[in-house]
């Protein structure tokens, strides 16, 4: 899936009572039945990795932002950052007190927001040389028996390498890093150029965007055929706090509209992206 300036670095439950806050703070206090909505009417502010490409960096350089560029245009307001690192403490330190309205990506499973409907729908993959002997397609093929897989750890292909015996062949990357200083997917794609390893196993659009930066070809191979019983596929949203519904409706409707230039910045940055029926999306030509 996985979404500036507060200390803390690496991406909840029912909002705390909200304060009344001054009327020069520039915040619309908006009435809907027994809730409350407290949203800036002068800027956008949004709340994003500072150094996660190629979701979002403080250069506004990931496809995240790019597509915050295209929600902020349509609402005709410039955009106000809040970077930190989207991990254990995001949503805690930046949403629900209130630093920002927005998160830009965020998985819609996610339990510690209100989820806007999903803006893309990816899926976990993997890569390889292309001049490799591999031509499987599922993980469970003989030929991974002897080949060096590079997997982050706690993610769902590990647990089909678990399932299908290759714990010996992995090189493990950790699933949470500083990202101002170390990037999992530009290492795994590093390690197969450097015959490092074999393969690497890695969310979709971590590893289309790597694939692009280095000048060996790669062979990006979609994990479609695994067993159904662990979870590949997610479908990627925006959020906002809970009970800030007419707030949701809108990024809805931008979302719905801006539907075709969002693709085309995903397709740009190499995303695979999936249809409702989990069917890969031909990129455009």
């Amino acid at each position: 899936m996985i979404i500036r300036s507060l200390a803390g670095w690496n991406k909840n439950y029912l909002l705390l009572v909200l304060l009344v806050l001054p009327t020069t703070l520039n915040v619309a206090i908006a009435a809907e039945g027994t809730t409350r909505e407290a949203i800036s009417t002068n800027t956008l502010r949004v709340c994003a990795d500072p150094g996660n490409m190629p979701f979002s960096n403080e250069s506004e350089e990931g496809f995240e932002n790019k597509i915050i560029e295209l929600v902020a245009a349509k609402l005709e307001r410039p955009v106000q950052y809040t970077w930190f690192p989207q991990t254990v403490g995001f949503v805690r330190n930046t949403l629900r007190i209130r630093e920002c309205d927005l998160i830009s990506g965020i998985s819609t499973s996610s339990q510690l927001v209100q989820n806007t409907n999903p803006y893309y729908h990816s899926v976990y993959t993997m890569v390889h040389r292309a001049d490799s002997d591999i031509k499987a397609t599922e993980l469970s093929d003989p030929v991974f028996k002897n080949k060096r897989i590079g997997v982050v750890a706690g993610t769902p292909p590990a647990t089909l390498l678990a399932r299908y015996g290759l714990l010996t062949q992995i090189t493990p990357y950790q699933l949470t890093v500083d990202t101002r200083h170390f990037s999992t997917g530009a290492q795994a794609i590093k390690d197969i150029v450097d015959g490092t390893t074999d393969v690497a196993l890695l969310w979709g659009p971590i590893a289309g965007f790597h694939v692009q930066q280095v000048d060996t070809d790669l062979t990006i191979v979609p994990l479609l055929e695994e067993p159904k019983d662990v979870r590949l596929d997610y479908r990627v949203s925006m959020a906002v706090r809970y009970n800030e519904t007419q707030w949701k409706r809108t990024i809805n409707k931008i979302l719905k509209d801006l539907r075709p230039e969002i693709d085309k910045i995903l397709q740009q940055y190499g995303v695979p992206l999936l249809n409702d029926l989990g069917q890969l999306i031909a990129a455009d030509s």
